[in-house]
């Protein structure tokens, strides 16, 4: 009786490793179809899906982080990098020169793309009174300025109608390294349809049927040693 129970025992033992067995070769085996694990140390932007909103902002390039196209561990030394960019060489050159030695995934071409794009967006949002935007590429002190400006145009009761055209030149006109901050100053000629319109809809400034090309001196900084990567509108001028 007990010798029957042994064996009865055992022989269910050996049906359930040998079950256990072939689950595990199945559970066990991958097909090409798993996700990746995260890497938690992996930048919050590729964790997350795109989304299509304003809180994705097309910012300056991001050192650390750079575009697909960007030769970051390029064999190119900086010097080779600047010199190919502005090969006349000079004041600019020398200051982006520093930059390029401090920050390895700066690369002058790519740093202006940017910046034509963020011009853009900062006149588009300024006009539309788009704060939050205009936040996330300003400092706080050029923030300021603009905010109390979108302010007193609301108090009066006024819209801007405007329309970006185009960007006929953006140039590097200013390059240091001050400490370990960057700055880069780029002179921008835009073309721009803009009026200013009151609360009748009647246009009070500007002219809605012509194209007027504004320069603007703009100075952009970022600093190095931080790990914000973004770059931020630290001073602007108007050339006319």
């Amino acid at each position: 009786m007990n010798g029957s129970l042994d064996i009865g025992t055992l022989l269910f033992l050996v049906l359930a490793v040998v079950i256990f067995l072939r689950l595990r070769s199945v559970l066990g085996r991958r097909t090409g179809n798993e996700r990746p694990p995260i890497d938690p140390y992996a930048p919050r932007e590729a964790a997350r899906a795109p989304r299509d909103s304003e809180d994705n902002v097309v910012p300056l390039p991001r050192s650390g982080q750079p575009e697909p196209q960007a030769t970051y561990g390029r064999e190119d030394t900086p010097e080779d990098l600047i010199r190919d960019f502005m090969p006349n060489g000079g004041a600019i050159a020398a200051g982006l020169l520093e930059i390029a030695k401090l920050d390895r995934s700066f690369e002058p071409k790519h740093f202006l793309q940017g910046a034509r794009t963020a011009y853009e967006l900062i006149v588009t949002s300024f006009a539309e009174g788009n704060r939050k935007m205009l936040r996330q590429l300003l400092s706080p002190e050029v923030f300021q300025g603009f905010d109390q400006a979108i302010s007193e145009r609301e108090k009066r009761g006024e819209v801007a109608d405007t329309n970006f055209v185009g960007i006929n030149k953006a140039d590097i006109v200013e390059a240091e390294l001050r400490n370990r901050t960057a700055q880069i100053t780029v002179k921008f000629v835009s073309q721009l349809i803009t009026a200013i319109r009151n609360r009748q809809g009647d246009v009070v400034d500007g002219d809605p049927s012509q194209v007027r090309e504004v320069t603007d001196i703009w100075t952009f900084a970022r600093d190095l040693g931080s790990r914000d990567p973004n770059w931020k509108l630290v001073e602007t001028q108007a050339a006319n």
